[in-house]
């Protein structure tokens, strides 16, 4: 392919879509291909889809019904408009999306997109592609390394994979049929991913997998490593002044990780801990593999180690056969926990898994119903943490320009955004804040003092 071309991808979902999309947007660069910020001027229009959410093939479908008219206007201007749909839809929905979508040139799996050039010059010839197997080679081995210049523009903070797939086979979740089994980057490869990227200038790096605290990649030393060495290995890169990592299972919090919690100042006390109900019949019914105890004392072992913890969590409510009693368990259990906060969602079948299949499906207005009381305990556990942060002081990495005159915004270690108002210099910087007011997401303080260096250690005094 030769020529200047024009990409746009739009991702959905997870930070590990978000992740991928940067990736084939860097293999495409090689290919002679420029991101677009809108699918208006795009050759290539690619839809990274997630399959996690309610009814996430049919907004899919309705995306693609649009740039289908978008396909045909290109044509009517003598160009060649290609579409492609990637992502865990992509892997569930196979053929059945070019049966539905005609429009639609290349359906590719997550495991595959280091492919993409040569599925390219296949749709080229006029072929209508699927990709959706699970190769032997490591898409990661292939897959082209952003450029300087593209890193700086993604900002100061970034997400890298070190896990993929999952073994846990929950009864509600496409994961394993669509991401496949685990998987774990080496220490080695994971390592100098984060070099380059703190040499473009990022000062956050946030470690990403389905099942992220089930790493085991292969370390230098020929053993299999845990997610907590890990995170002391990538501390020690020069410049790398904040490590974060998610989505975590209860079932792989280990004792190296809890360790890092409590000796590792670039770790943030802030940890998304999916927990989805409170009741062990719906718990045991979702195989999750733990009890409301089990996660109660996996919550209480890292708040030991480090008291300024906050979580945050993942609930689903309306399971099949989920009870009013249920319901309330998982109510007290928010109450009990005092997540600092959370996504909620109504069950929803996913096709080829258990659940989808399970006896006492509830009814779209009793999950509703519930979706709303969960909801509305979540947002008060939020507001009152975030209003406990008022009069505190903590560090703030600064992220970019906000929306108003003369403010810059940033991430609290609780991932809150903070406004200051303050000169642009302090992107991309660590600066001491106070704040000095909250609204219901985010908060707003004044300088302390003079940035930090680089990779200067963290402190946070916000309560958990």
């Amino acid at each position: 392919m030769s020529g200047a071309r024009k990409v746009h991808i739009k991702s959905f979902g997870c930070q590990m879509n978000v992740y991928d999309s940067h990736r084939m947007a860097d293999t495409l660069a090689s290919e002679g291909f420029i991101e677009t910020a809108t699918p208006d001027d795009a050759d290539l229009v690619i839809l990274n889809t997630c399959h996690i959410r309610e009814k996430a093939a049919e907004k899919i479908y309705s995306e693609l019904g649009r740039i289908r008219v978008m396909k045909q206007e290109a044509a009517r201007d003598g160009r060649h408009l290609m579409i492609a749909v990637a992502g865990c839809v992509a892997q569930a929905e196979g053929g059945e999306i070019l049966r539905r979508a005609p429009a639609v040139d290349l359906v590719v799996g997550p495991q595959s997109y280091h492919r993409l050039p040569d599925l390219l010059a296949r749709v080229a010839r006029g072929e209508a592609v699927i990709d959706t197997e699970f190769p032997v080679e490591d898409k990661f081995d292939h897959l082209k390394a952003p450029s300087r210049e593209a890193t700086r523009a993604r900002g100061v903070s970034a997400f890298v994979t070190v896990q993929e797939g999952c073994d846990k086979f929950c009864t509600f979740c496409v994961v394993p049929y669509t991401r496949g089994a685990e998987v774990s980057r080496p220490v080695a490869k994971i390592v100098a991913e984060v070099e380059r990227l703190a040499d473009a200038g990022v000062r956050e790096v946030s470690l990403i997998g389905q099942n992220v605290n089930a790493f085991h990649g292969e370390g230098p030393d020929g053993r299999a490593w845990t997610l907590g060495r890990l995170l002391h290995r990538i501390a020690e890169v020069p410049g790398i002044a904040r490590l974060r990592y998610t989505t975590s299972h209860p079932c792989d919090v280990e004792d190296s990780l809890i360790a890092a919690h409590r000796g590792l100042d670039a770790l943030m006390p802030y940890l998304h801990l999916p927990v989805q109900s409170g009741s062990d019949r719906i718990l045991d019914a979702m195989n999750r593999r733990h009890t409301r105890v089990d996660y109660l004392d996996v919550i209480a072992r890292i708040r030991n180690a480090q008291p300024a913890i906050a979580f945050s969590s993942d609930f689903i409510v309306g399971f099949p056969g989920e009870t009013e009693d249920d319901f309330r368990a998982t109510l007290s259990l928010v109450d009990e926990v005092g997540f600092a906060g959370a996504f909620s969602f109504k069950y929803s079948p996913r096709p080829g898994t258990p659940a989808a299949d399970m006896a006492g499906q509830l009814s779209e207005d009793v999950k509703t119903e519930r979706l709303h009381q969960l909801q509305a305990l979540l947002d008060t556990h939020q507001k009152a943490f975030n209003a406990g942060c008022v009069g505190q002081s903590f560090d703030v990495l600064f992220e970019k320009a906000a929306r108003h005159p003369g403010q810059i915004v940033g991430r609290s270690p609780y991932l809150q955004p903070v406004h200051v108002m303050a000169p642009p210099s302090i992107i991309g910087t660590v600066c001491r804040v106070t704040v000095t007011e909250a609204s219901a997401n985010s908060l707003f303080g004044e300088l302390d003092a003079a940035p930090m260096q680089h990779g200067e250690p963290m402190m946070a005094e916000a309560g958990g």
